[in-house]
């Protein structure tokens, strides 16, 4: 499979389409606004005005969305990948969404005989750009292992999870678990800021010990600096850490943390820090928000 399709050319998305050329891959590509992605059809990728013509032909297409109801948009829209792609072509959503509308779309791709695998990404776009993503794979395994060329030019750890739907659920519990580390990395860098305690130190400290985590070593430094530049945005982390609550919900599953760190990431967006990354919930903890 050398043709691939790829709708979704932002923060993540350009670094993906970049190493998917880099590995021999023939991208063709489809964005709303064909100025934003200039520089990677200068770099060799072929644009679509349609989502249509960007699917027609090829031999996978990728999606990497913003919301479930973008991915929905995108996959059953008039024209869209369902009703464009020819049978035979893999679909690959690496979008974050609701395992349910993976499962949904699994099920109409199977009766047009498209295999799908819904296949989530952790990295952040440092990861996206070094191609070392760590890609969460659900659909059937006998797809899986057809598309492993592909998952292995964006990223380095790729995981096969189960039925579709499961590499979406293994996302969410990624994102869980994430989003409360660094509430606990911002509960304690606003504490010893709080009493003078030297931040650099501090890092370099912990770094040494038991609370060594890779989410301290990635936005510490960047908290100090005050450099809220986003790796990822605050709303899709938001949007990330409601699909984890709510499907928490629907097996009667209780997450207190995970609540909480979602209303802190709210009153953030609220005042109009959602396109920030999520490092800046350290300004929540340092109260430098007005609180409603």
């Amino acid at each position: 499979m050398k043709q691939i399709g790829f709708i979704g050319v932002g923060i993540m998305g350009r670094p993906m389409v970049r190493n998917l050329m880099k590995n021999g891959y023939d991208v063709h590509i489809f964005a709303r606004n064909r100025a934003k992605v200039e520089d990677v059809i200068s770099e060799g990728a072929v644009f679509h005005d349609t989502i249509a013509e960007c699917v027609n032909g090829r031999d996978a297409v990728i999606t990497i969305v913003g919301y479930p109801q973008d991915v929905e948009e995108v996959y059953f829209a008039k024209g869209n990948i369902l009703d464009s792609a020819e049978p035979g072509t893999y679909l690959i959503d690496m979008t974050t969404t609701a395992p349910s509308l993976e499962e949904k779309i699994a099920a109409c791709a199977a009766e047009r005989d498209l295999p799908f695998l819904d296949a989530p990404v952790t990295g952040g776009e440092a990861g996206a750009k070094a191609g070392t993503l760590s890609i969460l794979v659900g659909g059937k395994e006998e797809c899986f292992e057809s598309c492993r060329e592909i998952f292995m030019a964006m990223g380095k750890t790729i995981s096969y999870y189960g039925p579709s739907g499961c590499g979406q659920h293994a996302k969410l519990a990624n994102q869980i678990l994430q989003a409360s580390i660094l509430s606990g990395v911002c509960e304690s860098m606003a504490y010893a800021q709080k009493k003078g305690i030297n931040l650099n130190r501090f890092l370099t400290s912990t770094g040494a010990g038991s609370s060594q985590n890779s989410i301290m070593d990635r936005y510490g430094e960047r908290i100090i600096a005050g450099d809220m530049n986003p790796g990822f945005f605050i709303d899709l982390l938001i949007k990330d850490m409601q699909l984890g609550y709510d499907s928490a919900a629907e097996s009667a599953l209780e997450l207190p943390n995970l609540k909480l760190t979602l209303d802190h990431y709210r009153q953030l967006s609220k005042q109009g820090l959602g396109k920030k990354g999520m490092q800046a919930l350290i300004k929540y903890y340092l109260r430098d928000i007005e609180e409603d």
